[in-house]
C-alpha cells in the first residue's frame, strides 16, 4: 500500500503545482506575484524565492493576506480542497515554484 500511497500523493502535488503554475500566469508572471508579496510587506521573502540563496518561508497567514481571499478561494475551489488546506498548500510550494521558474535569479 506504500508505493498506492506515494504514487497518489505524487500526483496531487503534481496537480497542486499545476495549478499554483496557472494562478502565477494568472497574477501576471513571476514578477506580478512577487510583487503581491511586496506589496504585502513580504518583500524579502519573495525575493528570497527569486535570488540565489535559500529561500524564506511564508505563513498561510501571509499568503492570504498577499493573494487576497478570492484568489485563494478560487484555487480552493478548483482544488476541491477547504480554504485552509489551500493556504497551508501554497504557503508549502510557493516558495520552491517560483524559486524552480527563476533559475538565472530575476523574476521575468
Amino acid at each position: 500500500m506504500g508505493i498506492v500511497k506515494n504514487v497518489v500523493a505524487g500526483a496531487a502535488g503534481a496537480e497542486m503545482l499545476l495549478l499554483l503554475k496557472g494562478a502565477i500566469e494568472k497574477q501576471g508572471g513571476v514578477k506580478g506575484i512577487v510583487q503581491k508579496f511586496e506589496q504585502s510587506g513580504l518583500g524579502k521573502e519573495a525575493q528570497s524565492w527569486v535570488g540565489m540563496g535559500p529561500n524564506k518561508p511564508v505563513t498561510p497567514d501571509q499568503v492570504h493576506a498577499a493573494l487576497g481571499p478570492d484568489t485563494v478561494q478560487q484555487l480552493a475551489t478548483k482544488a476541491g480542497v477547504p480554504v485552509k488546506d489551500m493556504l497551508a498548500q501554497i504557503a508549502q510550494h510557493l516558495p520552491g515554484l517560483i524559486d524552480k521558474l527563476t533559475p538565472n535569479g530575476t523574476a521575468a
